[in-house]
């Protein structure tokens, strides 16, 4: 279970994080929009001066030998300027050139990035859209044992069934009460219809210590392992493949309000089975998106 969430909460920071990185890319792509702008407009400008100087030295050709002479240095000065001018023409175009290759392969990688970003949110949508559908199924078919019994509920992209320890056992026992069957039957004929869903079933006693040897337990740890593995073991039995299903004790660990009430300690006394739909599209999606920005 705790590699299904910490995998879910990767999910999730991939998406942040191709967010991010498509953010990136869009100011960058502007970035170099920019810069290429600025180049092209220096290009103009050059090839404009380059005319000039072009023009100034047909007339410098055209002038008599004696004026030729008088102009040498004006003439060997602008010959200099257009060689410069030439060579940061040349410059400029091959930077021209660059840029709209970065801005090319930028374009390329936005595209890829935002194909991936919507597939990694379609995926969200339906893995959420599963959730919800299951949380329905559930509850229309637990609609009779609602209440304090038993409250079906969703949080962190799972659904949470939590049963009390009036509805499935007497105090101190580990077999199910006869109602309490009948709900975890019903639950696993939701469940044979959900092949793609993962099956926790976590065990949860107050704080009050059992009587030491009280069927060969020790203290709420085997309590409430055993009460888990007996609830796993009538899934398994009324047709939940037993590979799909986990059963853990938590004792009194993890309270859902303070042991200091007798309500309150009955609150704690539970069963949570918690249920999660398999994410190998997600995680094969989230798996591409890493192949990709390696390359």
């Amino acid at each position: 279970m705790a590699t299904a969430e910490r995998q879910q909460r990767e999910a999730v920071a991939e998406l942040q994080k191709s967010t991010d990185a498509l953010s990136e890319l869009r100011l960058q792509t502007k970035r170099l929009a920019e810069d290429s702008a600025q180049t092209g407009n220096a290009l103009r400008r050059t090839r404009q001066l380059y005319t000039q100087l072009t023009d100034s030295y047909d007339k410098l050709l055209k002038n008599s030998d004696r004026a030729l002479a008088n102009k040498a240095d004006d003439y060997n000065k602008v010959a200099r300027d257009l060689a410069r001018r030439e060579a940061e023409l040349g410059e400029l175009e091959t930077t021209l050139k660059r840029s709209k290759a970065d801005i090319d392969k930028l374009n390329t990688d936005l595209k890829v990035r935002e194909v991936r970003v919507q597939e990694l949110e379609k995926a969200l949508v339906e893995k959420d859209k599963a959730v919800n559908d299951l949380r329905t199924s559930v509850a229309n078919a637990l609609r009779g044992f609602q209440g304090s019994e038993l409250q079906v509920k969703m949080k962190d992209g799972k659904v949470y069934v939590s049963l009390s320890e009036q509805l499935l056992f007497k105090s101190g026992s580990t077999k199910v009460d006869p109602k309490g069957q009948e709900a975890l039957k019903k639950l696993a004929a939701v469940l044979q219809e959900q092949k793609d869903v993962n099956v926790v079933v976590e065990g949860h006693t107050d704080n009050v210590p059992i009587l030491k040897g009280t069927a060969g337990m020790q203290d709420n740890w085997d309590l409430s392992v055993l009460r888990a593995t007996e609830i796993a073991r009538l899934l398994s039995t009324n047709g939940v493949a037993p590979e799909r299903v986990t059963a853990s004790g938590r004792a009194q660990y993890v309270p859902v309000s303070a042991n200091d009430t007798p309500a309150n300690k009955a609150l704690n006394r539970r069963t949570e089975i918690i249920l999660t739909p398999k994410l190998d599209q997600l995680f094969q999606i989230l798996g591409s998106n890493s192949t990709t920005g390696t390359k």
